[in-house]
């Protein structure tokens, strides 16, 4: 059960649209110019980055459906990530979303809202053996008390972990390595409140790294005691912000492993 980087979370298929001649428009049509079915997930998208440096990535986290499988497994065939922790149940579909992209927005659409309102809790316990197995973890906290559990296994087997857009009250943000929230889980969690209002919040409650970033905007970074820093993002040419998050997450898991 050994692996470099432990991932606890969301993965699934994405399809996304890159269109010609800006975004859609009622009533009008659209020009396809590109098309593509990937991994995607906040944990899927963070396994390929990873793989991509080199490293030994084990997955965990979501049922993955029969529609899914195919592409999971096929795209990993060669790469450096490990699916055998994951449920595959050869009687449910699976989780897939869509996501439009042009000019410099992007909307992502699937049926997530269902897949939490429906009462089935279609995802792993984390392993033990897996947490205790690897040298650092990314736990995604979108699966109850499953994502907890992740954590608490990490605490245990004192393997560093980060985590995404958590409450600043919650066990995974307080015991991360790496706690980086987003605009939009602050739009989630604290819809109403600034950066400048939780970054206080959240270092008091944390005690590892918290980072709270603003897109390609400067962002703050600091710990608990320490003084709030900030810093400008670097200027690349962005074809679209799709798994911008996803990949930082995984710049955040790679810089724990490499210490």
């Amino acid at each position: 059960m050994q692996s470099d980087v432990y991932l606890f979370g969301m993965v699934l298929a994405s399809t996304s649209f890159l269109l010609k001649g800006g975004f859609l428009k009622p009533d009008e049509y659209s020009e396809i110019k590109e098309k593509y079915r990937l991994p995607g997930g906040e944990t899927g998208t963070c396994a390929t980055v990873l793989a991509s440096l080199g490293v030994n990535v084990r997955v965990d986290g979501n049922h993955i459906g029969y529609e899914i499988e195919p592409l999971l497994r096929e795209f990993y065939k060669d790469k450096s990530v490990q699916l055998d922790s994951m449920y595959f149940d050869k009687n449910y579909k699976g989780l897939e979303d869509y996501i439009i992209v042009a000019d410099d927005v992007r909307s992502p659409f699937g049926t997530f809202q269902e897949f939490y309102s429906s009462g089935r809790k279609q995802w792993n316990m984390p392993k033990e053996e897996d947490i205790a197995g690897c040298k650092a973890a990314a736990i995604d906290p979108y699966f109850e008390e499953a994502s907890e559990t992740a954590a608490r296994y990490c605490v245990k087997h004192n393997k560093p972990y980060v985590t995404i857009d958590c409450r600043y009250d919650s066990y995974i943000h307080r015991n991360a390595a790496v706690s980086v929230i987003s605009g939009e889980g602050i739009q989630t969690h604290y819809p109403g409140m600034t950066r400048e209002e939780l970054m206080p919040l959240f270092l008091e409650n944390g005690n590892g790294l918290t980072i709270i970033t603003h897109g390609g905007k400067r962002f703050y970074y600091g710990r608990k005691g320490q003084e709030v820093k900030s810093f400008e993002p670097f200027k690349v040419k962005v074809v679209s912000t799709l798994g911008a998050g996803d990949t930082f997450k995984a710049g955040c898991a790679y810089g724990l492993l490499k210490g």
